[in-house]
């Protein structure tokens, strides 16, 4: 019988394997439309809505600074601009340009491919499950983490 430490290492080590074939499948769908993983990962969620760096990084689960080289590498490109934010004089918003918006949407049709093919093999109900229960997985950790933060100064 597994052990709720082997039970939270495994989960870990499928949650690694599965960011790492996640981030190669975006990969291979953003570099026809002139993107990297990397650079869509942060145009997307400020596709609805501009974004402070800050607040694409938590969103993301990544680090401010990873985001703000690649927000500042997507505005030297002209793929995105920084514009004032009312709520913060320093932190401004990154949106997307038209030419940033066409990228992103450059990548729909292979995504959606691979979307179907996914919902395929695993079936929409599982497939949705699966989503349900990272999403709750997530926020528990989360919650977590703000109760009793890890001792990451090792």
């Amino acid at each position: 019988m597994q052990t709720e430490q082997d039970l939270l290492s495994g989960l870990a080590l499928a949650s690694f394997r599965l960011n790492g074939q996640f981030l190669d499948v975006a990969e291979g769908l953003a570099r026809p439309a002139g993107l990297t993983a990397a650079r869509w990962q942060v145009l997307g969620p400020v596709l609805d809505e501009p974004l402070s760096v800050a607040q694409i990084a938590r969103e993301m689960g990544i680090t401010r600074q990873s985001v703000q080289r690649i927000a500042d590498l997507l505005v030297a490109h002209g793929l995105a601009e920084y514009q004032p934010n009312p709520a913060h004089r320093r932190a401004k918003l990154l949106t997307p340009t038209a030419e940033g918006r066409r990228a992103v949407s450059g990548i729909g049709p292979a995504h959606a491919a691979l979307a179907g093919r996914l919902a395929q093999a695993l079936g929409e109900e599982e497939l949705s499950a699966t989503l349900d229960a990272m999403r709750r997985l997530s926020a528990t950790v989360d919650q977590l983490i703000r109760v009793a933060p890890t001792d990451s100064t090792d």
